[in-house]
């Protein structure tokens, strides 16, 4: 069966769980932003995803609207790009079930996710949890997507993906191109957490993590409890790694005279952690603030959030529609 000629097609999800914060923006968002000038997009909010850790959906409507906000207010477009909820596009669920038919129970137990997810909730080892690399797939090949923006810790489930794809493709016909992970190339941003252990994340960690819904007044408070030390005593010495993370927070924010009068401050031994942190902490509240006010106000029209949900919903369900033609046909399931 002949694929459709296609310009390249994007596809990215992003759970409603936790909060977005700086990494989120500065390692997905500007990249997201970018790619809508360029390809047909497709983002999307993985209600469906979350279930399998978060069952009780009494937040769920509260954090849908609060990440569709953030991404809109970090550049997003919704006419320009299918910005839409993963549980409105029926035919994801159907693809689902058939590639269920061609994963196998062994290999998905071998996941990283899997296991690691089955240890934070051994009480809930639910079969959406063990297939969670499944629907990811059906998410991405509904669209027939070919470029995914995933950082490291997805590698895993886009070979995933790839392996159900030649799978299908072989055994009915072929519908799916391979998706590849895409990033302009560039390593993904990973932006550090305040007290120098580890990345900045959406639900651990909290005091260490620049959200982009925090307070001017947070903001500048967790910027202050960043760890320092006592400063250099020998002219250009190196940074250990928790100050080197405070100078690469700055070079997210900061004018580059700023960082060049730190940086030669540090290696003059001259440095006043204090007067470094006061600077971040107020380039951050000008770097934030705008991105909160906008998606505040977007969040509080629900409304517009209404509309843009299902402007989304029509452009992703047409675009699955034409790629579930394509699979019940190459599946021989169309009976009359």
């Amino acid at each position: 069966m002949e694929k459709r000629d296609q310009q390249q097609i994007v596809m990215s999800g992003i759970r409603p769980t936790g909060f977005l914060h700086l990494g989120n923006y500065f390692g997905a968002l500007r990249n997201f932003v970018r790619m809508q000038d360029e390809f047909p997009c497709y983002f999307m909010v993985a209600d469906l995803h979350a279930l399998t850790t978060h069952p009780d959906t009494k937040e769920l409507k509260t954090n849908i609207h609060r990440v569709l906000a953030e991404h809109i207010a970090c550049g997003l477009d919704p006419d320009r790009v299918a910005l839409y909820c993963q549980s409105h596009v029926f035919e994801t669920s159907e693809l689902y079930l058939y590639l269920n038919m061609l994963a196998y129970k062994g290999e998905l137990e071998k996941t990283t996710t899997f296991k690691d997810k089955a240890k934070l909730q051994p009480d809930n080892i639910n079969a959406g949890l063990l297939t969670y690399p499944v629907l990811q797939a059906a998410d991405i090949i509904l669209h027939r997507a070919t470029l995914v923006p995933v950082g490291k810790d997805q590698e895993q489930h886009l070979e995933m993906a790839r392996t159900y794809v030649n799978r299908f493709n072989h055994r009915y016909g072929d519908v799916f191109p391979e998706p590849v992970a895409f990033n302009y190339g560039q390593q993904l941003v990973k932006v550090p957490s305040l007290d120098g252990a580890g990345k900045m994340s959406k639900s651990e960690n909290q005091n260490a993590t620049l959200y982009l819904s925090d307070s001017d007044k947070l903001i500048v408070d967790k910027v202050k409890k960043a760890k320092t030390d006592s400063g250099p005593t020998e002219p250009n010495s190196p940074k250990p790694d928790y100050i080197e993370n405070i100078f690469l927070l700055m070079k997210l924010v900061s004018g580059e005279d700023v960082i060049k009068k730190f940086e030669d401050d540090y290696n003059n031994c001259t440095i006043r952690y204090g007067d470094l942190k006061k600077q971040l902490g107020e380039d951050m509240v000008k770097f934030i603030a705008p991105i909160r006010e906008k998606a505040e106000a977007i969040r509080n029209d629900e409304k517009y959030l209404k509309a843009v949900m299902e402007k989304g919903a029509d452009k992703a369900r047409a675009s699955a529609q034409a790629t579930m033609d394509l699979v019940r046909t190459a599946m021989g399931l169309n009976y009359y």
